[in-house]
């Protein structure tokens, strides 16, 4: 059976433990319309990015 060769610290042992905590992208919500978006994103509904209108969005 095999024994450690040193000691392992807290930080390492704790960085690979937190590596699988990672779900992926959460989206917000948009502040104009509500709609779910992407963090740091505009919205692709009303274009709106940080309370301003950034993208111009035609209606379909």
């Amino acid at each position: 059976m095999a024994l450690q060769q040193s000691k392992l610290s807290k930080q390492r042992s704790r960085m690979r433990r937190a590596a699988n905590r990672y779900r992926g992208l959460q989206p917000g919500k948009c502040g104009m319309c509500g709609e779910a978006v992407i963090p740091h994103r505009v919205c692709a509904k009303c274009g709106h990015y940080k309370g301003r209108q950034v993208v111009s969005v035609t209606a379909e």
